[in-house]
């Protein structure tokens, strides 16, 4: 075969596949985590790390796409290792998949960058599910986990009203896009919102894109606080 034929076949073989990083303490967790991912064809796991310093060393070797991590592990926990891997390798997306369903952990991992926030009851054929989603651009969290987000959101919102009386409002969001962003609070992804407005996937994506540039932030997430901070929604 010639060596454009050669490079024919590479180029039309589909997309590179998922560079993933597993983070845990647990060799056990870490090995089911790689049993699942290796089977799937478009995800490569490219190394593991056992606490968050050696995450963000490995992050910075490997260049991940997805980072899997835990939260409470030794030498640097998994919120620290999320900040300083968003520094090393800042087009990495980060799922932290723990057994903590404590909010003030929850809320920390938003702020330190993370995409996704999934307790370790999620099934484990869920995961590679996830990987895909985050790498993708959306933001996951756990349904359980969802209500604590927006109760942290909105004492967040109250102290900082109370701080910073005197605050420059958000701009204006269309009708469209606050429908958007009411179910992304509920924690739907793209596609079940799709179905509940009857429109198309891509639509939402553009939907979610403007909210973003609108606020000038960068995820989903970040989006549900300064929408209950600004009261453009409601919780309820």
């Amino acid at each position: 075969m010639s060596a454009s034929a050669e490079a024919g076949g590479v180029a039309g073989s589909g997309p590179e596949p998922i560079r993933t990083l597993i983070v845990d303490d647990h060799a056990l967790f870490r090995r089911g985590l790689e049993i699942v991912l290796v089977s799937e064809a478009d995800i490569e796991v490219v190394g593991e790390a056992s606490d968050g310093a050696e995450a963000v060393a490995k992050a910075g070797e490997s260049l991940p796409d997805v980072v899997l991590m835990d939260i409470r592990m030794p030498r640097s926990s998994g919120i620290e290792a999320c900040r300083a891997i968003k520094e090393t390798a800042p087009s990495a997306k980060i799922i932290i998949l723990t057994m903590s369903d404590e909010e003030e952990d929850l809320f920390e991992a938003i702020k330190a960058g993370a995409s996704g926030y999934l307790l370790k009851d999620i099934p484990l054929d869920e995961v590679a599910a996830a990987v895909r989603a985050v790498h993708g651009g959306q933001s996951l969290i756990s349904p359980s986990m969802a209500g604590k987000l927006l109760t942290e959101f909105a004492a967040l919102a109250r102290k900082e009203e109370t701080e910073q009386p005197q605050r420059v409002p958000a701009p204006k969001l269309t009708e469209r896009e606050m429908e958007v962003l009411r179910l992304v609070a509920r924690g739907m992804n793209n596609r079940d919102i799709a179905k509940e407005l009857f429109i198309s996937d891509n639509t939402v994506k553009n939907h979610v894109r403007n909210i973003l540039e609108k606020l000038q932030i960068h995820s989903r997430m970040e989006a549900v606080m300064v929408a209950v901070r600004e009261k453009l929604i409601e919780l309820g």
